[in-house]
């Protein structure tokens, strides 16, 4: 029962984070591009790319912590979802450009995220 609390709590703080960060996105870049969750995908990816690799290679770490970070938070944090939804919206309006754009700056900027993550744990 303990592991769905840490759960809870880091899916708490993750999905305010998202909330916030995604309105502060459209506000100030542009709504006309999905930026906040491109934002948050990248941000999440490269979160969860640290914390996993300094919490298996680097530090011996509650178990605890694998469930309020990498499980609650960048799992109510990311949006993975939210990118899939634009990206079908995009393909319904005919934005050909834009779909495209979706997916590729997505898709590469959060694997690059991530290893640059587990590049960071790595050498601290």
């Amino acid at each position: 029962m303990q592991a769905y609390l840490w759960v809870s709590l880091g899916a708490i703080v993750g999905a305010g984070c998202r909330y916030f960060l995604a309105r502060y996105a459209a506000k100030m870049l542009s709504a006309d591009f999905p930026y906040g969750t491109l934002i948050i995908n990248i941000s999440g990816s490269l979160i969860l790319g640290f914390f996993m690799i300094w919490t298996s290679e680097r530090v011996l770490a509650d178990p605890r912590w694998r469930l309020l970070i990498a499980i609650g938070f960048c799992g109510s944090f990311t949006t993975f979802s939210s990118y899939a939804f634009e990206t079908f919206a995009y393909m319904e309006q005919g934005q050909w450009y834009t779909m495209a754009a979706n997916i590729l700056a997505n898709n590469i900027l959060c694997l690059v995220a991530v290893l640059g993550g587990a590049a960071m744990a790595r050498w601290l």
